[in-house]
C-alpha cells in the first residue's frame, strides 16, 4: 500500500490517541510489527507551537519514517500554517483529525465536531492540501461515521476530501455522539470505501487478529488501525500481521519479553519526558502492561 511515494509494509497501523501515542509508543508498536504510526494530534494554535506539551508530541528524534503529524484546529488557514510548520520541521505526511470525541476537543469545534459544518470541514482539508502540495506531502484525514446516528455523513464527506486531494481516509466505526461506547459498526466503513478511489482504512474495534481479518473482508478496506486494543499489548501487530498471512495465531509473548518491552518502553519515556513528569506518565503504561498478568489487576494499582 502507497500513500505517496511512501510504502507500507503492512496493513495494519497505530491510532494516534491523545496522551498514548508519544514517540516512544509509536516507535514501540513498530518494532512489534506496526506498518505506520501517527503522532498524537498537534494543535493548530500559533501561540502554543514552543509549550513543552507541544514540542513533546512533534519529537520525532529517531523515529522510522515515514513521519506522521496529526493537525487539530478549527480554522482553515491556521490549519494550513500549522501544516507548513510541520512540514518545516520534517513531517512526511500531514494527518486533519477529525475524529476525537473528546468534549474539551469538540466544544472547541474542533475534532469530529467538524463533520457538523461540512463547507468548514472541507475547506480545512482544501486548505491544508494546498499548503503541503508544493513540498510533495500527502495529506490524510481521520474522522468517524458522523455526529450521530441521525447524521451520519461520512460518505458525503469522503467524496468531498477526495476531490480536494486527501489522498486516505481513516473512518471509525463510531459516530461522535457515541464516543467509545457501544459497538463499532463497519457498514460505513464499507460504503465510504465503495464511494472513494483513495485507500480507506477502518478503525474502531479492531482488537483481535480475527476481527482484523473480518473486518478488512467486510469492509474492503485496504488497512485496519489499531487504538485501545494495544495499550499495553503492543504485539498485538505482529499477531494480526502474522495471522493475516498465515491464517495461524503466534504463541503470546513469554512475561520475560514481556518485562524486556516494558523496561525499554520505560527507558525511551524517562528520556523524552524527564524523571518528574516521566514518572507519572509512565503509570498508565505500567498498568496496562501488567493486567493481564497473574495478578495483574490487584498488582497494578497498588
Amino acid at each position: 500500500m502507497h500513500i505517496g511515494p511512501y510504502f507500507f509494509a503492512n496493513p495494519v497501523f497505530v491510532a494516534p490517541m491523545a496522551g498514548v501515542t508519544d514517540r516512544p509508543f509509536r516507535q514501540l508498536c513498530r518494532a512489534f510489527g506496526a506498518g505506520y504510526a501517527v503522532s498524537e494530534m498537534v494543535t493548530s494554535r500559533r501561540d502554543l507551537w514552543n509549550t513543552l506539551k507541544t514540542s513533546r508530541r512533534a519529537n520525532h528524534e529517531g523515529e522510522p519514517g515515514p513521519v506522521a503529524v496529526q493537525i487539530a484546529g478549527t480554522d482553515a488557514q491556521m490549519m494550513a500554517e500549522a501544516a507548513a510548520y510541520n512540514v518545516e520541521r520534517g513531517a512526511q505526511i500531514i494527518d486533519i483529525n477529525m475524529g476525537c470525541p473528546a468534549k474539551k476537543v469538540c466544544n472547541k469545534w474542533a475534532g469530529s465536531a467538524l463533520m457538523q459544518d461540512e463547507p468548514l470541514a472541507v475547506a480545512i482539508a482544501d486548505a491544508v492540501v494546498k499548503a503541503c502540495e508544493p513540498h510533495g506531502v500527502p495529506v490524510t484525514l481521520k474522522m468517524r461515521t458522523g455526529w450521530s446516528a441521525a447524521h451520519r455523513n461520512a460518505v458525503t464527506l469522503a467524496r468531498a476530501f477526495e476531490q480536494r486531494g486527501v489522498r486516505m481516509l481513516t473512518v471509525h466505526g463510531r459516530t461522535r455522539e457515541q464516543g467509545y461506547k457501544g459497538e463499532a459498526e463497519y457498514e460505513t466503513i464499507a460504503a465510504v470505501k465503495a464511494a472513494v478511489g483513495i485507500p480507506v482504512v477502518a478503525n474502531g474495534d479492531i482488537a483481535s487478529p480475527e476481527r482484523a481479518r473480518d473486518v478488512l473482508a467486510w469492509t474492503g478496506a485496504d488497512a485496519v488501525m489499531v487504538g485501545r486494543a494495544a495499550q499495553g499489548r503492543p504485539w498485538i501487530f505482529r499477531e494480526i500481521t502474522h495471522f493475516l498471512a498465515t491464517g495461524t495465531h503466534l504463541a503470546p509473548p513469554l512475561v520475560v519479553e514481556v518485562q524486556r518491552a516494558l523496561v525499554a518502553h520505560l527507558q525511551d519515556h524517562y528520556a523524552l519526558y524527564g524523571e518528574f513528569t516521566g514518572v507519572r506518565s509512565a503509570r498508565k503504561h505500567i498498568g496496562w502492561y501488567v493486567r493481564d498478568l497473574p495478578e495483574g489487576k490487584r498488582s497494578a494499582w497498588r
